[in-house]
């Protein structure tokens, strides 16, 4: 496949951030049996992997803003422009040892997201899109599945951590969709949840309450690879609402459709 100049950029920030998250997860593996504790470590690596994202982007781009998983906003001078990044999207399985975790960037232009990076660099899996050019993975083409049916598919979300308010609304949409799926499944990094569904290996996602940098580049993966992508209204504010449902054209409308459905009275 044939990369732009600026997504090479990014590929290029990525695998130097996942560089160092590796060798960071090796640390914590062996910190697991310590009085203290992994936890000031893991914000450690989570701080340094972005920072080095982020010298490498503003080096080649020093007009783009910027937004990180802080929730920090650098306003960008050429204003059309913004990377979204998440140098650690899966903290909890990395501090666990857990090797389901990626480096996310995004590129928004005037809105949309343009091009999209998400590197487990555990696992060595490289997800790259560009709007118009397709979706990949270690440059193997991505489609999304093919299945039409709910009760076929393989359905994945992101369980409300503690102090999330949202767990009995979420404990709702799951039992409503356990019913009609055939499973459903959990990787504890939104970004990789994503990026399986473009690469068919989820039929579907759905939600709420995630960030922008939880979702914009798995958008414009699922997007290339050829399905849908939307809040749980059926609309683009994903970045307002903090909703998200993905999968191929049925199961996008299927899984809106189970979500939606009112709460059953006695």
């Amino acid at each position: 496949m044939a990369r732009s100049a600026l997504l090479n950029v990014m590929v290029q920030a990525a695998f130097k951030a996942g560089k160092s998250l590796s060798r960071d997860f090796g640390e914590v593996q062996n910190l697991q049996v310590s009085v203290k504790g992994p936890g000031d470590y893991v914000a450690q690596a989570d701080r340094k992997a972005e920072k080095l994202i982020r010298e490498e982007l503003m080096k080649a781009r020093p007009t783009y803003g910027f937004l990180g998983a802080d929730g920090e906003e650098v306003v960008g001078t050429d204003g059309a422009h913004r990377w979204i990044v998440n140098p650690l999207d899966g903290t909890t399985n990395f501090l666990h040892g857990i090797p389901l975790f990626a480096s996310t960037i995004a590129l928004e232009r005037n809105g949309e997201i343009v091009a999209s990076v998400v590197l487990n660099a555990a696992t060595d899996e490289l997800f790259t899109a560009e709007r118009g050019g397709g979706a990949f993975v270690n440059d193997r083409r991505l489609r999304v599945a093919a299945r039409k049916s709910l009760s076929d598919a393989v359905v994945g979300c992101s369980v409300p951590h503690l102090g999330d308010g949202n767990h009995g609304k979420f404990l709702i949409e799951l039992r409503h969709v356990m019913g009609e799926v055939a499973g459903v499944r959990r990787l504890g990094s939104p970004a990789l949840d994503l990026a399986y569904v473009a690469a068919g290996r989820f039929d579907g996602f759905w939600q709420r309450d995630l960030a922008p940098w939880d979702i914009a580049a798995g958008i414009l993966l699922i997007r290339e690879a050829g399905g849908y992508a939307s809040d749980l209204d059926g609309g683009s504010a994903m970045f307002d609402t903090g909703t998200i449902v993905a999968g191929n054209e049925y199961i996008h409308k299927a899984l809106r459709d189970v979500v939606h459905r009112p709460v059953p009275t006695r």
